[in-house]
């Protein structure tokens, strides 16, 4: 588990569909006055070189956020996406993306809680300088999951829980269901956000069916699922096809947002003619 490092795969399809999402819902938390907190189960580094060697090695930000960087007809709420991306490089020119924690700091205000958990000892020191100034913000070298009920219910009531795990030992996928169940007991309110990728897998599959299980007997406000299908299986069935984000009580604007965007998406990012998208809720 140690050996991941996301910086070969940052700025890809998958964290183009992760941030976006990620950017509204905190857009949408940040619209009321009272503060919140982020917790950040997987947060990595904070930021990637797109020029780095890991990031060159299958240069995966050339089919997800380069594919979009540069256009003028962008749908709304993915401009404002991309305009995140922009600030985090002031040059103009695409050199960095900004993670999950990165896009928390350019969108979260001063008196919002942010809690990040990185396992990884090289991410964990350079997420750890990156946000050293940033007030209420704690970066801890503890694993998320078990982490994460020590955190909810948190002070201010309002609470939102990234959850993405790189999935590269299965049991990840029994251990966001189980983190989801326990995180909607011990704070049925909190908007949690659970990433996971597309895979010829049955645990991959089977996923979102056990997540909305979970969220239809806990979560307050119902629960909303995204995929997003961008390439085939190679000829021996391996290969990421896509992505998927489900959010349990997500805000009641991110349907909508998110049906004017995936259309664009599939246009942009997918590889082949059967690219396609899956966008369904249930609200309560």
């Amino acid at each position: 588990m140690l050996a991941y490092r996301h910086a070969f795969h940052a700025g890809n399809h998958a964290d183009v569909l992760k941030h976006l999402v990620l950017a509204q819902v905190l857009r949408y938390m940040g619209e009321k006055d009272k503060a919140y907190t982020l917790v950040d189960t997987h947060a990595g580094a904070g930021g990637y070189s797109v020029e780095s060697r890991y990031a060159q090695k299958n240069a995966e930000y050339g089919t997800g956020i380069a594919k979009l960087y540069d256009r003028k007809d962008l749908p709304a709420p993915l401009a404002a996406y991309v305009d995140l991306v922009r600030q985090f490089n002031p040059d103009g020119q695409l050199r960095q993306y900004p993670g999950s924690p990165a896009v928390a700091h350019l969108l979260m205000r001063e008196h919002d809680r942010l809690r990040c958990y990185e396992l990884h000892p090289t991410d964990h020191r350079i997420l750890a300088s990156y946000l050293e100034s940033r007030p209420n913000t704690q970066v801890s070298d503890r694993d998320g999951f078990a982490s994460l009920k020590g955190e909810l219910p948190p002070p201010s009531r309002r609470a939102v829980v990234l959850m993405d795990p790189p999935y590269e030992i299965k049991t990840d996928y029994a251990k966001v269901l189980a983190a989801l169940r326990e995180g909607l007991q011990k704070f049925a309110e909190g908007v949690f956000l659970i990433w996971y990728p597309q895979l010829q897998l049955l645990e991959s599959s089977q996923l979102a069916q056990r997540l909305k299980a979970t969220a239809d007997t806990s979560a307050k406000k119902g629960w909303l699922h995204v995929r997003l299908t961008v390439a085939q299986a190679d000829e021996r069935g391996y290969g990421m096809l896509g992505s998927g984000m489900f959010i349990a009580n997500p805000p009641y604007t991110l349907h909508d947002e998110l049906q004017e965007c995936l259309p664009y998406l599939v246009e942009r990012l997918g590889q082949y003619d059967g690219a396609n998208f899956v966008l369904e809720q249930k609200a309560v």
